[in-house]
């Protein structure tokens, strides 16, 4: 079953809440731990817990039956999303969770980018607007006083 779109900002909120929980409980998980061993562990975790969602769903079909193109795109994702976890946790181990995750929400800006520049979305001004105000955010909190 799809998510329908009128629900779609109430998920985000929910990304918003888990994400910014996930800082917090890795910086504490990986203290005097190697960050790449952490993002090993955290990401068998999630390949377990959301193994058993999608089966518990009755969600499971055969994955090799997708298309190549979708293998291809979620590869891309996959490896993306794992090499962002993979500097997220060395950037929490060396930094402060209130300094690093906020910088890392650059990607929202950079999503608003490609997806303007690849998907041919086009924000309106009032969007680009709140992009740019997050960008000035990320440099207020990058630059050193």
């Amino acid at each position: 079953m799809m998510v329908s779109s009128a629900n779609w900002f109430y998920w985000a909120i929910l990304s918003a809440v888990f994400a910014a929980l996930t800082a917090i409980f890795a910086k504490v998980g990986i203290q005097g731990v190697d960050s790449d061993l952490a993002t090993l562990v955290r990401t068998a975790i999630i390949i377990v817990v959301l193994s058993g969602f999608v089966w518990f769903a009755g969600k499971w079909s055969n994955p090799f039956a997708l298309p190549s193109r979708t293998w291809l795109f979620l590869g891309l994702s996959g490896l993306a999303t794992g090499a962002s976890w993979v500097c997220y946790f060395r950037a929490l181990q060396a930094g402060d969770a209130s300094k690093v995750a906020p910088v890392d929400k650059l990607s929202l800006v950079l999503v608003a980018v490609f997806a303007f520049v690849f998907l041919g979305e086009r924000p309106a001004l009032r969007e680009w607007t709140g992009i740019a105000m997050v960008a000035a955010g990320v440099l207020v909190l990058a630059i050193k006083r």
